[in-house]
């Protein structure tokens, strides 16, 4: 289900794999590898993506990610060859050893979502349906000029929004737009997804790559514990009164001021990049 190339080593491996691992400079990049298909999602798919965010949990070497799709297509959600076939349906019931899909789903969602290092989505083509929710879950989410987003489910499938568009979509860019998105199914551009919120930045195609490295760059030379704990304060304050957020914010600099401050305000005064240890807690 996955493919492995380690820094320069790149693993032959089976031609169907389906995700694509690679880790070069303490960052990992993670490719959705079904282009003839837009990248559309398969149980395998999301079982091969569970998987290589195991390996950025167990690796500290890594210290961001960057999740993308081949081809001219980032994801173009649900693969529904299967599900418009009644006589492909699976009638084995789940268990620990055969999830059921609704588990290889979600436990995918979850890897993202609560990845040890931050995520970028590197969208470089149509993320549509749950594609569209891969790409939310991500911390940055950037997009091509090309590309855009859709939220097929409800319009054209008749189903809720899966795979964490319902959480995303109005902390992103509020109830009325999520339910403009979400009821309509109109494409969204990338360059009305930056000027709504919903993504961090519209990058001309041809720049896409770069733009993205250059985050990541930013992102690895970070401290990977703030990272952890600036990314855990943002998702926290929705459930917290003003007075909760600022004890949050101080039990975090418990940790991080006398690990990290000393060095920070060296570089500073040195006018010099920090160099912070690799420590996730």
């Amino acid at each position: 289900m996955i493919e492995r190339e380690k820094e320069e080593h790149k693993d032959k491996g089976a031609a169907d794999n389906c995700v694509l691992f690679e880790c070069k400079d303490a960052v990992a990049t993670i490719t959705l590898n079904r282009p003839d298909s837009l990248n559309a999602l398969t149980p395998a798919l999301m079982q091969g993506l569970t998987e290589a965010m195991a390996q950025v949990s167990a690796d500290e070497s890594i210290r961001a990610v960057i999740l993308t799709g081949a081809g001219r297509g980032f994801c173009a959600g649900a693969d529904l060859s299967d599900v418009a076939d009644p006589a492909a349906k699976s009638t084995k019931p789940a268990s620990s050893e055969h999830p059921s899909n609704e588990d290889l789903y979600n436990n995918a969602m979850r890897a993202v979502m609560h990845a040890p290092v931050p995520t970028i989505a590197m969208v470089n083509g149509a993320a549509a349906g749950g594609g569209m929710g891969l790409a939310l879950s991500c911390d940055i989410t950037l997009a091509a000029e090309s590309a855009f987003f859709v939220a097929t489910f409800g319009p054209k499938l008749g189903i809720v929004p899966d795979l964490g568009t319902t959480w995303s979509l109005p902390l992103r860019v509020g109830r009325a737009r999520a339910l403009g998105i979400t009821l309509l199914g109109e494409r969204i551009s990338a360059q009305q997804a930056q000027e709504w919120g919903l993504i961090w930045q519209a990058v001309r195609d041809d720049q896409l790559s770069a733009v993205t490295h250059k985050i990541a760059d930013t992102l690895k030379r970070g401290s990977p514990s703030a990272s952890r704990r600036i990314r855990e304060s943002i998702d926290a304050a929705i459930h917290h009164n003003f007075s909760d957020q600022l004890d949050l914010e101080m039990r975090h600099q418990a940790v991080l001021i006398p690990r990290n401050m000393q060095e920070g305000a060296a570089a500073f005064m040195e006018k010099r990049e920090p160099h912070f240890d690799g420590n996730r807690n």
